[in-house]
């Protein structure tokens, strides 16, 4: 019994790659760069135009589209989604998002749950957005989160920023508006509204919305007390 498990199992894996090969040659023949097909996996209603590059390692499951010169970098899994004109993707992680023209993603991003990013935007290594809208040109370099947010055009999105969009029991969204400048270790307490090119001072938690082209400061005043530790003789 066993060994009848065994070989069916092989024989389920023989055809699999089988039916990968020919889904694979069928996209390079259409014009599609592929540097190594054997690691390479695509789902028969996968869309790409001539001109795209995948990098060994890609999976691209579902419904997903990808525009012509676009760049799916190594080990990227693409997951019912969009991939706009010339946009880059590397080492990342996408599900139910739809990414603009030529805008860069990762390395190692997560982004998933309808997010959704604009032309020109950039969004860096370890960042993770949800269910949220970019604008045009936005920026989220690193290490940073987003969920449940507009945000708009020309937004810098600093390191380490996030929004607290969950209390435990509801959900709440958060809008950034257009060249607003949310500095680093940011705290966004949703719901909350950031107006057009207002600045979040790094450090801050904002509980309140904040009004456009203000400053907000949200921290303690730094204290320096001397002489606070006695060195041991």
């Amino acid at each position: 019994m066993k060994k009848t498990s065994q070989l069916n199992q092989i024989n389920i894996a023989e055809d699999e790659r089988f039916k990968r090969s020919e889904i694979n040659n069928k996209h390079i023949q259409n014009g599609v760069r592929m540097i190594d097909p054997a690691t390479t996996y695509i789902d028969p209603s996968v869309e790409i135009a001539a001109g795209v590059v995948l990098y060994p390692g890609c999976i691209l499951e579902g419904e997903c589209k990808i525009e012509e010169g676009a760049v799916i970098g190594p080990y990227t899994h693409l997951i019912n989604t969009s991939i706009g004109k010339n946009a880059a993707i590397r080492h990342s992680v996408l599900q139910d998002t739809i990414i603009g023209a030529n805008t860069t993603v990762g390395p190692f991003a997560h982004l998933r749950n309808k997010a959704i990013i604009g032309d020109g935007c950039r969004i860096g290594n370890f960042v993770e957005i949800k269910n949220a809208n970019f604008g045009k040109g936005a920026k989220m370099a690193h290490l940073a989160y987003i969920g449940d947010a507009d945000v708009g055009s020309g937004v810098n999105y600093g390191c380490g920023a996030v929004t607290a969009n969950y209390d435990g029991k509801n959900k709440f969204r958060t809008n950034i508006e257009q060249g607003a400048f949310i500095g680093s270790n940011a705290v966004l307490k949703a719901p909350v509204t950031i107006g057009e090119n207002a600045v979040v001072a790094a450090g801050s938690t904002v509980t309140h919305d904040v009004p456009a082209n203000s400053l907000v400061i949200a921290r303690a005043r730094q204290e320096v007390k001397e002489g606070w530790v006695t060195p041991d003789n």
